[in-house]
């Protein structure tokens, strides 16, 4: 109720402030028209259903923004710059709302809310906002004797419309963390967040049409029935993260021709099987794809450890949001020597975190829904033995926090994907043969190493692959703005965050502008071919080689 009346009491102090004449009078670009503005307005009130968007509506909004591009309407640095203020404004102004959507979603606390979902998207864009007039700027090359009164540049140019399909288990994050580096590298974007996460993406759909572009950026809401007709559509980069569960009859959608019927069968979205199917749909139209799809981040445990601050750190990367993280350690490679301790420090944890009953915490979460609480418990009562937690109330998708011992590598917990509170451990005599279960997997996105001998760390390091590494603590290197995350192989391709957003959704052009000088050297290339003439190009590319190693004389 306090955010509704938040928001409402808002907006309509915004009605109050904005004229239709007002909005005619606005800056360039232009603005939508009045009516379109007020229908945007009356859509953004809370209590009101959010409206469908049938296949009919999707085409429009792609010509509609198609248009919006052609026409040249997200060139302008100051027109990114707005629209990246407009997205933090609309964070700030309606904080409590996403709190409240979010606690309905997935019972998620005030304080998981604005730390891993709204501060990191405000300090993606206002790491954009303070850096975009250099990102923009062209980059200049070394030149060459031949190039010296030339420029080569590589300009970054934006790819056009991009469809960003955003995650249930981080919906916000994962929507517009990936809209700011869009927006900054001058695309019009359409957002498509989970269904699984109603809540959130109705807020979105309500939000972002008053604070962003009309023209330029969209939210679509797609039944599952009408998904068909939709995978027509051509986008110009598609922007996939994460996983959703799908049901009997449910259709997945995600790129051009990304959408695939799935029947008889309940199953997460986003493993290696589904990650070739969208890669292979989208070489078929020669779209651009970037996926982010996760994977069971191994997480090695050392006997040379600080074991009071490792557990704190692993229980709460694993069962905040209970446990419903892309970057969550999926399992644990525990050394022999140190399993009782960890498992002890980790019981500990896990009370001081939820108490004695962590149903009655208000820092615990809930399962997404019941498909994904379904296939986590059984998981859960068909792999090895519960040391911790492993109570469930299907009533309230709500599972303990979970830690299993006595795993094995064929339990079902460690041979699928799976999202929830349960962590599984597992003992290794040494790091070589924790790093020779982490290579049979598949790469993960993730890799942990806990240690305090920099030498293991180093091998856990350079002998492993993954999308990322973090040593001595989880899931943070995910969060940074400075660097790339991403996954390799089944984890995924590409990345994102900062500047790697911008060139994710940029085409870094070559440009060459050359003089019409020296023709009387650049003459020697022209036919008809002379021997003296390739010999003094093969001179000139020899005397070149201990440089750059090419024919200067071109």
């Amino acid at each position: 109720m306090r955010g509704e009346r938040c928001c409402s009491e808002d907006f309509q102090h915004k009605l109050q402030l904005f004229s239709a004449a007002d909005l005619q009078n606005m800056s360039s670009p232009p603005s939508p028209s009045p009516a379109r503005w007020f229908r945007a307005l009356r859509r953004t009130r809370l209590g009101e259903p959010c409206l469908k968007t049938y296949p009919l509506e999707c085409v429009d909004v792609l010509k509609r923004a198609r248009v919006a591009f052609r026409a040249g309407r997200t060139l302008k640095e100051g027109f990114r710059l707005a629209q990246l203020e407009a997205v933090v404004q609309m964070l700030e102004e309606h904080e409590c709302d996403f709190v409240d959507a979010l606690g309905r979603d997935l019972h998620k606390p005030r304080f998981e809310t604005v730390v891993s979902e709204l501060i990191l998207v405000k300090n993606e864009a206002l790491h954009a906002i303070n850096n975009l007039k250099k990102w923009m700027q062209p980059q200049h090359v070394e030149r060459n004797l031949s190039t010296s009164l030339d420029e080569c540049l590589v300009v970054s140019e934006p790819l056009g419309v991009v469809l960003i399909v955003g995650t249930w288990c981080s919906p916000v994050q994962m929507c517009l963390v990936p809209l700011v580096g869009a927006i900054a590298a001058g695309n019009c974007a359409i957002i498509s967040p989970s269904e699984c996460t109603a809540h959130t993406a109705e807020l979105l759909h309500r939000l972002i049409p008053f604070y962003l572009d009309n023209e330029c950026f969209h939210v679509i809401i797609a039944g599952s029935n009408d998904l068909p007709e939709v995978v027509e559509l051509k986008f110009d980069h598609v922007f996939f993260t994460g996983k959703d569960i799908v049901g009997h009859e449910r259709i997945l959608s995600l790129c051009t021709e990304l959408f695939f019927v799935i029947k008889d069968v309940c199953r997460p979205v986003g493993n290696g099987e589904e990650g070739s199917r969208i890669a292979q749909a989208a070489a078929r139209t020669l779209t651009p794809v970037t996926l982010i799809l996760g994977g069971k981040n191994p997480c090695y445990v050392d006997k040379q450890c600080d074991i009071s601050t490792t557990a704190p750190r692993i229980a709460w990367a694993r069962f905040h949001n209970a446990g419903q993280s892309l970057a969550a350690p999926g399992y644990i490679l525990c050394h022999t020597d140190v399993k009782a301790r960890l498992v002890q420090a980790l019981k500990c944890c896990l009370l001081q975190f939820y108490g004695s009953d962590p149903r009655e915490s208000r820092s615990y979460g809930r399962m997404v829904n019941l498909e994904l609480f379904n296939r986590t418990r059984d998981m859960l009562w068909r792999s090895g033995k519960v040391t911790v937690g492993g109570q469930v109330i299907e009533a309230e998708k709500y599972i303990a926090p979970t830690i299993l011992t006595e795993v094995a590598e064929q339990d079902p917990i460690m041979q699928q994907d799976f999202f929830g509170p349960v962590l599984p451990v597992l003992t290794v005599n040494d790091v070589d043969e924790a790093i020779d279960f982490i290579n049979k997997q598949e790469k993960p996105l993730c890799v942990y190493a806990y240690s305090s001998n920099s030498k293991v760390i180093s091998r856990l390091m350079t002998e492993t692959s993954s999308g990322s590494f973090c040593a001595n603590d989880s899931i943070v290197q995910s969060l940074m703005v400075a660097l790339p995350f991403g996954g390799v192989g089944a984890s995924g391709m590409g990345s994102y965050h900062g500047r790697h957003s911008f060139d994710t959704f940029s085409h870094r052009k070559s440009c060459l502008l050359r003089s019409t000088r020296f023709e009387c050297v650049t003459y020697l290339r022209y036919p008809p071919y002379e021997d003296r003439n390739l010999s003094l190009m093969t001179w000139a590319s020899t005397l070149s080689q201990k440089s750059q190693g090419w024919c200067q004389i071109l």
